[in-house]
């Protein structure tokens, strides 16, 4: 390695590894940024640019309209003008810009008033709808003739039936492209607030989805004209792959050639996961860049073979055209989905300047990219694959030495490979909450054969099926026999332990750290310390988990919509009262819900569940938990159709870490009654009791007050999610509580929590707190009584809607 002054081409401590010693395999080379050939378009701006989109998507809430077009102007003043000053300018355009489009977007939503009413609609399907045994989900386009404030818009429909099996009907004929006139209840988008949950209402903004909802009088729904344009082409060869593939890996062979992901199962995607591939399994950037490199080369074969060309139109500039060209054609085969885009953008710019015959590096290809899609859509930027793509081709560029001298390609993509992991380790955790140990060696094997081999061949039939009905069976089907053999192989790979690594969640200071750990481990050999950079990432590998010490208690009440599911900890015990709802259209509490937060609380064992009753909002989300994390022992009441390990009877207790849990209800031989056999759980630590009720109703409450010292609590979850049967006088006065906490859905139709019953726990001095406005409710009990942490105000986003637009008020 050696210093060398680039006589103005580059910064003069420019530090590059030298053509004639390359980096040893697996071990990647630190090369300097250059500078780009105009600063306004430079690296700088372009971070700048970035920094300023996401200062604003991530504050609390929106800068008022005027501030933010304030900001453009004067950005724009400051970027354009020739000053050093540039990139603040940049930075105010990401402000003004990414505020302007994000309020946009969220005006563009259903208004509150319009919540829950039934609609007209006539549009077109976009996208290719989901079809399940009861339900097909799609995406509509609100065309201009529809009444209301959904002109244009975009919306995410769900069609039920009770067929019970995928027979003809009239949601089963909805194709993609196809435009169509149907009813439809909708509300605004909204998301549930849990520790690790996914945010719907973060997505729904990315993609601009103006509302959700259902079909409703399906019978009276009927299309107006067929499937047409480039959906209902996906729609239709998708088909076609399925009719001619026989293997049931014709989904995977779906995926690969058109992005269409509907075919793989949650088994599938867990799997992917597992060992690090999601990123490979639809149409990816790298697909695209194949593809566009597959046409240049194309175009330089028909040059070579016919030199009278060159004379009309140079042979590079021919090559950069066909690679614009066949990557357009391939983000359009997937529905210009944004990572395909964002590859397109890039290749564009390089061809831009080779057309230009400017001199370009991939520094300044990856500025202009990033400036590109930031000004076209600074929402990106909200998009887990928008950072994990920008990062990884910048990691790539920086880290890897420059072409030149003898290609050692087996030490070429190992080195990628090597960096592409080290470096995108801390965005997977913090963005997933998980990291996969089988990941390096699955994508050293995926990448080179699905990715020259089985995408290809699959590319290779849609090609041939579109130019000849018929003309892409063989093809498609080598690819499903090529692909197989590796699926099995990573199956196995991800049924072992230690594939999958699920992660805590970890503080803010966390990301940035095992950043700067990346960066000082992909520092050039030689270099002393670099070891010790693996102590800036234990903040995000091995975060602190909070746990209460002795003889305290914890509980989170979660955000899990119309229905129950609490969790609590001591110092080494962790118990889970409920799981939550599973419901028809699909959505399991369990799964989206619990175990995520089960995850990001870093319980990966439960020391006891227990099932309060068998009603769906409480016990359907238990087989997913079940399946997901290993439990010790079940409990539910005696009678009760779960198949529980040992039945919950009134006084069983047992000690953890000095908090008692003791059982009130129900006593034994008590029936089966569903609401009134839940099971009755106090908690009592040193610093005061929790008290878990179910869904008890008067009858069961009066029954209790016979021992009203056993209902002395500080912290209630009521009883029946705060219905009007419940929560007697009697007995809200018999806790003594000074939390009430309500655990129910948004704008649920039951309307629960009554305000009725939520007067009366405040008369009797109790703060009351429900999940609809809250999000997921932390509560400590310690020596000055119950603390509390409310997920959604703590973790405010501009996307999240005002407590007047998305949660009933609390008298």
């Amino acid at each position: 390695m050696h210093r060398q002054d680039r006589g103005g081409a580059g910064p003069p401590d420019a530090w590059r590894v030298s053509a004639a010693s390359p980096p040893a395999p697996g071990v990647a080379s630190w090369s300097a940024v250059p500078p780009a050939s105009s600063p306004a378009q430079g690296l700088a701006c372009a971070a700048a640019l970035l920094a300023g989109v996401v200062g604003c998507l991530f504050l609390p809430a929106l800068m008022p309209p005027p501030l933010r077009w304030l900001c453009v102007l004067v950005g724009l003043a400051g970027w354009v003008w020739p000053w050093r000053g540039r990139a603040a300018g940049a930075l105010l355009v990401g402000l003004g810009w990414a505020g302007l489009h994000a309020g946009w977007a969220l005006a563009a939503q259903l208004p509150a008033q319009w919540e829950g009413r039934e609609v007209r609609l006539v549009g077109r399907v976009a996208g290719l709808p989901e079809h399940d045994v009861r339900r097909t989900r799609f995406h509509f386009r609100v065309e201009g003739d529809a009444s209301g404030p959904l002109r244009g818009r975009l919306l995410q429909l769900s069609w039920y039936d009770d067929f019970g099996a995928l027979e003809p009907g009239p949601r089963m004929a909805l194709q993609p492209g196809a435009r169509w006139e149907l009813r439809a209840r909708l509300r605004a988008p909204r998301g549930l607030a849990n520790p690790g949950g996914f945010d719907a209402g973060r997505h729904a903004l990315a993609q601009r989805i103006a509302a959700t909802g259902y079909a409703r009088a399906p019978q009276s729904a009927r299309e107006l004209a067929p499937a047409a344009g480039i959906d209902a082409w996906r729609g239709a060869m998708a088909a076609r792959i399925e009719a001619a593939v026989a293997s049931p890996s014709s989904r995977f062979v779906r995926a690969l050639a058109l992005g269409d992901t509907r075919g793989l199962s949650d088994a599938d995607w867990e799997t992917l996961r597992a060992v690090g591939l999601t990123h490979l399994i639809a149409i990816s950037g790298f697909h695209v860049g194949l593809v566009a490199g597959f046409c240049a080369w194309l175009a330089m074969g028909l040059w070579w073979a016919l030199p009278s060309l060159g004379r009309r139109w140079p042979r590079p500039q021919a090559a950069a055209v066909a690679a614009v060209l066949g990557a357009a054609g391939y983000a359009a085969v997937a529905g210009f989905a944004l990572p395909t885009v964002r590859t397109l953008l890039m290749i564009a710019v390089v061809a831009a300047a080779r057309l230009a015959r400017r001199p370009f590096g991939m520094w300044q290809a990856l500025s202009l990219a990033l400036l590109a899609i930031l000004l076209a859509d600074p929402l990106s930027a909200l998009q887990a694959g928008f950072w994990l793509s920008f990062a990884g081709v910048a990691w790539l560029v920086w880290c890897l030495p420059a072409q030149g001298g003898r290609r050692r390609w087996l030490r070429e993509f190992l080195s990628a490979q090597g960096v592409a992991t080290v470096g995108l380790l801390p965005l997977g955790a913090v963005l997933f909450h998980q990291a996969s140990l089988a990941g390096p060696l699955a994508n050293l094997l995926a990448i080179p054969w699905w990715s020259l081999v089985v995408v290809p061949l699959s590319l290779l039939g849609t090609a041939l099926e579109a130019l000849h009905a018929g003309g892409g069976g063989w093809a498609w089907r080598v690819a499903s026999a090529c692909f197989d053999p590796s699926w099995a192989l990573f199956e196995r790979m991800a049924a072992s332990p230690f594939a999958l690594w699920w992660l805590p969640e970890a503080r803010a200071h966390a990301l940035p750290l095992a950043l700067l750990g990346a960066v000082w481990l992909l520092l050039p050999r030689g270099l002393p310390g670099r070891t010790l950079a693996l102590l800036l990432w234990l903040p995000l590998l091995h975060p602190p988990r909070e746990l209460p010490p002795p003889g305290g208690l914890e509980l989170h009440v979660l955000d899990v919509g119309q229905g129950l599911s609490v969790v609590v900890r001591t110092a080494r015990h962790a118990l889970l009262y409920d799981a939550g709802p599973a419901v028809r259209d699909g959505y399991d509490a369990g799964e989206r819900a619990v175990l995520p937060a089960l995850r990001a609380l870093g319980v990966g064992r439960l020391d006891r569940v227990v099932i309060s009753h068998a009603d769906q909002d409480h016990a359907g989300g238990w087989p997913a938990v079940r399946r997901g994390v290993p439990v010790d022992l079940s409990l539910a009441p005696a009678g009760a159709p779960l198949a529980p390990d040992a039945p919950c009877r009134a006084g069983e207790a047992w000690t953890w870490d000095g908090v008692e849990f003791r059982f009130l209800h129900p006593p034994e031989h008590f029936p089966y009654l569903r609401n009134e056999a839940s099971c009755v759980l106090r908690i009592a630590s040193r610093h005061g009791a929790v008290l878990l009720p179910g869904d008890i109703g008067e009858v069961v409450e009066q029954r209790l007050l016979r021992e009203p010292a056993w209902l002395r609590a500080e912290v209630v979850v009521l009883p029946h999610h705060g219905s009007g049967g419940s929560s007697s006088a009697g007995f809200v006065a018999a806790t003594g509580a000074r939390l009430a906490l309500v655990a129910a859905g948004h704008g649920n139709r039951f309307g629960h929590p009554r305000p009725e019953v939520v007067r009366r726990w405040q008369r009797h001095g109790a703060e009351v707190l429900a999940t609809p406005r809250s999000g997921a409710i932390r509560v400590w009990l310690d020596e000055d009584g119950p603390a509390v942490r409310e997920r959604r105000p703590w973790k405010a986003r501009l996307w999240d809607r005002s407590e007047s637009e998305s949660a009933p008020s609390l008298p």
